[in-house]
């Protein structure tokens, strides 16, 4: 059970995934070399990456489905998720932080877990101390891990098919993360820097820029990235029944999607008592 999707979130986080999406793809519609930089565009990536989140909160407001006491659970996870970012900061790939998102999306929906996403790899930027214009990049690609896990059909499966489906998009979404993450960086790494058949092709064609990333994915990032995938699905299989546990609890005791209705009761006084 995770919170229903309204049409008004669904429209929302549509447009701020498109939009998200042209953040990182952008350097593919462009054939000069003087505006392939980040030097500028980050700090504006992520003012209007607060904005969209801003916005995904509004929709859920005015869909009903966010108020505050859902604002309270997705503070204590984004707190949680920058602590367990801290264990690791990345080392070797190995970042429990998207366990932890996987199932915040699973239980919360893809609206508030989208949320959770991007503001939890925030807080573990700020814990950490590495803030730098990768991290608008990164809270755009954790939110997506959390957004999909909330889109996947998990109602329909029983508690032991939930556990496998969670785990193994655990793992896809480490690969997933890494996958995607390496292109804010990489039509701008110079071609000397990158292995031979790697580098950007600025104006290339999509077959042969595909080609020359699948390489320099397989060479330099699926190192990291198949240990953070393994780490989230074992901690998802053996942990996560527990995590989704008290995350359902949560949900149920605070009764999210509640609507209140008044029964008139009879209220008067017993005769032996006037």
């Amino acid at each position: 059970m995770n919170l229903r999707m309204r049409p008004t979130s669904a429209l929302t986080l549509l447009l701020v995934s498109l939009v998200c999406a042209a953040a990182f793809l952008w350097p593919f519609v462009t054939t000069s070399p003087a505006v392939l930089a980040h030097a500028h565009d980050a700090p504006w990536v992520f003012a209007a990456l607060l904005g969209l989140l801003a916005l995904v909160c509004l929709a859920e407001v005015t869909a009903d489905g966010l108020d505050a006491k859902t604002v309270a659970v997705m503070g204590v996870l984004c707190a949680a998720g920058g602590g367990l970012r801290v264990l690791s900061a990345g080392t070797a790939g190995l970042e429990p932080m998207f366990f932890l998102l996987v199932m915040a999306g699973a239980v919360l929906g893809p609206g508030a877990g989208f949320v959770v996403g991007a503001l939890a790899l925030l807080t573990g930027g700020l814990l950490t101390g590495t803030i730098g214009p990768w991290v608008p990049f990164q809270m755009i690609t954790a939110g997506w891990v959390a957004l999909g896990a909330g889109l996947l059909p998990t109602a329909r499966l029983g508690r032991l098919g939930r556990r496998g489906l969670l785990a193994v998009y655990g793992l896809l979404a480490g690969l997933g993360y890494g996958l995607v993450m390496n292109l804010w960086f990489w039509p701008f790494l110079a071609t000397s820097m990158a292995p031979e058949g790697a580098g950007f092709v600025p104006g290339g064609d999509l077959a042969t820029n595909a080609a020359h990333y699948a390489t320099f994915y397989v060479l330099t990032s699926l190192g990291w990235d198949l240990p953070r995938g393994l780490l989230t699905a074992v901690l998802v299989w053996w942990a996560g029944p527990a995590v989704d546990r008290v995350l359902r609890r949560a949900v149920r005791r605070a009764r999210f999607d509640a609507s209140p209705t008044f029964v008139d009761r009879d209220v008067s006084v017993p005769q032996e008592a006037a």
